[in-house]
């Protein structure tokens, strides 16, 4: 499979909320970052999607063009969604590098303006405090803090 066709199946996937068919694509050793969650391994990643896909009831995604080459691939792609622990509407722009092995997602990396993502999802405190080192810090543990409680809940997810 193409690497664009593997990343548009991703998103189509993420589109629909089916975390199970973007789980499928990934490398059973796959890595993750992005600004909020940093670095995750392979059963944290896909508990990831699932959490986010659940917790996202008015979620929509928008694909850009895929840019593709043998094994590696981008695109830019939009989430509009309610930020869960605020109430407040959020509208990220990401853009994504993959890298594929074996036909699979084995290296995905999300890149997005985390001070922007911070005013729309706490309003005040994220337009005041947003850009900085112990708010983003602040971000990332409860992040991680609700990630690992969703592991704990999931024991298929369990290391």
């Amino acid at each position: 499979m193409k690497s664009e066709e593997l990343v548009r199946q991703f998103y189509d996937a993420f589109a629909q909320k089916n975390f199970e068919a973007m789980n499928a694509l990934y490398h059973p050793d796959v890595r993750f970052y992005d600004p909020v969650f940093q670095e995750l391994r392979c059963f944290e990643v896909r508990a990831m999607w699932q959490m986010l896909c659940e917790s996202g009831k008015d979620l929509e995604i928008k694909i850009g063009t895929i840019g593709g080459y043998d094994q590696s691939a981008s695109v830019t792609w939009q989430a509009y969604y309610t930020f869960s622990q605020t109430g407040r509407y959020v509208h990220n722009i990401v853009s994504a590098q993959f890298t594929i092995k074996d036909e699979r997602i084995f290296r995905h990396e999300d890149s997005f303006d985390l001070w922007r993502w911070s005013r729309m999802a706490l309003g005040l405190s994220g337009l005041l405090l947003g850009w900085s080192a112990p708010m983003k810090k602040k971000i990332r543990a409860m992040a991680g803090k609700n990630l690992q409680k969703f592991i704990d809940n999931h024991p298929i997810y369990r290391a």
